[in-house]
């Protein structure tokens, strides 16, 4: 199973690395952007495997890129509030 079938477990995989990135010291900005990057990268490259996702990519599609900024910084407050440690 991967983390990406259970959107629990996907939060709390993406909170995990978020942390353990923070812990090493990347900043806030070098987060956001690689949050912009693997969303833009899962919106191209992989199929929605759950209710959630599918309403990312589908939000991701019709946004700017500015917005895709945004949903990306979005994702990175829920997982910093939500996700695991």
């Amino acid at each position: 199973m991967s983390v990406l079938d259970n959107w629990q477990d996907w939060k709390n995989f993406l909170g995990t690395k978020l942390h353990q990135a923070e812990d090493n010291g990347m900043s806030h900005q070098v987060v956001n952007n690689f949050a912009y990057q693997v969303g833009d990268y899962l919106a191209k490259q992989v199929e929605p495997k759950n209710e959630q996702e599918r309403v990312l990519a589908d939000l991701w599609s019709v946004a700017s890129e500015e917005e895709q900024h945004a949903i990306a910084n979005m994702m990175v407050k829920l997982v910093q509030n939500n996700g695991g440690r």
